[in-house]
């Protein structure tokens, strides 16, 4: 198998584990909810910069499906924080050219939440500057069992032969079927963890990991990761060319 050298292109598809809030607000002795709120502050400058960087896709880790074990007060201000970023954005992100999507499970959301992010996935449906998804009760393997539970119904029911599923078929039933997999995944705050992010999708994709915690992640800082990924060689499985 030949190498496949793409060293020095943008990657077109970051996805990012937004990590660190709380231990922000924390180390200030302020409420881990200011930390929220700080960090969907700066939601807003990563995703300006985005565009102007190369990225076409972003895709950012907001709330996984064990966030529900953190405390009641924490994911009721959480859950609020999204609704409140959604109404306040809106307008921008239309007329800033983004599509703004969401995976992950909705059935456990607030149904006035479930309808804002259905109603802002339908007003920013045709742009294209920008793919912004963003993944809210999200498991990437919960994600994967609805995978297999839905290619599973279809099998027992006769619309599917089990010969014909392979890793195109099963890819297209994950929640992130109309987008490219990630190029590149970051993670703040010093973790080194890929907590159940996009585990299918990130099979060959490259990681980095700061010590930065996300409300304190700049575009320049962004833009210094992005340095360094033009000087990686992809090579997925194969040999170097050196």
């Amino acid at each position: 198998m030949a190498a496949k050298d793409i060293t020095g292109q943008t990657p077109a598809h970051v996805a990012i584990i937004m990590d660190g809030n709380g231990r922000w607000a924390t180390a200030r002795g302020w409420p881990r909810l200011v930390g929220h709120r700080r960090g969907a502050e700066r939601v807003r400058s990563i995703v300006e910069a985005a565009p102007g960087l190369g990225i076409r896709y972003l895709t950012l880790y907001a709330f996984s499906t064990e966030n529900w074990k953190r405390s009641t007060e924490e994911v009721i201000g959480l859950m609020t924080s999204f609704a409140r970023y959604i109404q306040s954005e809106a307008q921008r992100l239309s007329a800033e050219g983004v599509r703004l999507r969401f995976i992950g499970g909705r059935e456990r959301l607030d149904r006035k939440l479930q309808k804002l992010m259905a109603g802002i996935e339908e007003r920013t449906k045709d742009n294209d500057r920008l793919h912004l998804t963003v993944a809210i009760n999200y498991g990437g393997r919960d994600e994967l069992a609805r995978a297999a539970r839905q290619l599973a119904e279809d099998a027992a029911a006769g619309r599917i032969r089990p010969s014909e599923i392979d890793e195109a078929v099963f890819g297209r039933r994950l929640d992130t079927a109309d987008l490219p997999d990630p190029d590149l995944v970051i993670r703040t705050s010093g973790e080194t963890r890929s907590s159940n992010y996009l585990l299918w999708q990130s099979a060959y994709a490259e990681y980095e990991f700061t010590d930065t915690l996300w409300p304190d992640f700049t575009p320049d800082e962004l833009a210094a990761i992005l340095s360094r990924y033009h000087r990686r060689e992809r090579r997925y499985g194969g040999a170097m060319t050196a």
